[in-house]
């Protein structure tokens, strides 16, 4: 009986957090970013458990599980119901990380954390935006939190590690989307190979931005120009990003498909997206330049 009441006050406390952050008071909002998509097995012991087009990452570990991103504030819900769909507690969270302090990637890690007392790791450089809600936030700030804060317990930095139950992620800061934007690299095996996993944030340009420096961003130009040259640096096998769009993953799979992680091994797509923010950036410190 009182196991029930816990699960019905647990699914009241997600509606509430949802409906606090409804989709009329946010910057930007797509539907496909509620839209729910099935769960399913990437590569090995990596997870989907996002939406339609919000990546979320289950790293499962007999430690205890690792989960990278939230989605929206109303998303936690989907995510709970995603895990224990693939046969997993969610209370076995035992560490939050995030690509991007952005409210469309962290805003359900606060009803996350309260649900499984899991520990916050996020890039010391969007630590603070965590904190405050995304009041801080560079290009959203300055008109009060857009989700519920949360508070880091162990600041990241490019190279670190983040262990958990014999799984290591490597941790690989690239900033210019987001001071503390972050990708992960990790090794892993299925029944019949293994695979080196990249989870990226392709650096994408918001409209709002001014590659050549913003007061509350004076390096953004330079940030980037580092993180593009890093990433074609990567060598891994298969790789995903931030956004379900972003490495066409609904190009790649439909709904109900058999495992074959070998449809994430596309060099190519993932070159091709990089050199998408290449163009992009090119053009717009040029058109910046000659005002």
């Amino acid at each position: 009986m009182i196991k029930s009441f816990l699960i019905v006050l647990s699914i009241l406390s997600s509606v509430f957090v949802a409906q606090a952050q409804s989709s009329a008071s946010l910057p930007y909002y797509d539907p496909t970013w509620s839209k729910p998509y099935e769960p399913f097995r990437i590569a090995g012991n990596v997870y989907y458990v996002g939406t339609y087009d919000l990546a979320c990452y289950l790293i499962t570990t007999p430690e205890g599980h690792i989960l990278i991103n939230s989605g929206l504030a109303e998303s936690a819900a989907m995510i709970r119901k995603s895990v224990e769909t693939l046969g997993f507690r969610f209370s076995d969270i035992k560490i939050l990380l995030t690509t991007q302090a952005h409210y469309d990637h962290v805003a359900g890690l606060a009803q996350i954390q309260k649900e499984t007392g899991a520990k916050m790791m996020v890039n010391e450089a969007d630590a603070q935006v965590l904190a405050d809600g995304g009041s801080s936030d560079f290009i959203f700030g300055g008109k009060g939190s857009m989700f519920t804060p949360v508070k880091a317990d162990r600041l990241l930095h490019d190279g670190d590690t983040v262990k958990l139950g014999g799984t290591k992620l490597l941790v690989l800061h690239h900033p210019g989307h987001t001071k503390g934007s972050t990708s992960f690299m990790l090794d892993v095996k299925d029944e019949k190979r293994s695979w080196k996993v990249l989870i990226v944030n392709i650096p994408s340009i918001l409209s709002q931005t001014r590659i050549s420096g913003m007061p509350a961003y004076p390096n953004v130009g330079k940030d980037y120009d580092y993180t593009l040259k890093s990433l074609r640096k990567l060598q891994f096998d298969l790789w995903v990003a931030s956004h379900a769009g972003q490495f066409g993953l609904h190009d790649k799979r439909k709904e109900g498909d058999a495992y074959r992680p070998e449809i994430f091994n596309d060099r190519p797509a993932f070159e091709a997206s990089i050199n998408s923010v290449q163009l992009d950036y090119n053009k717009r410190l040029k058109s910046e330049r000659s005002k």
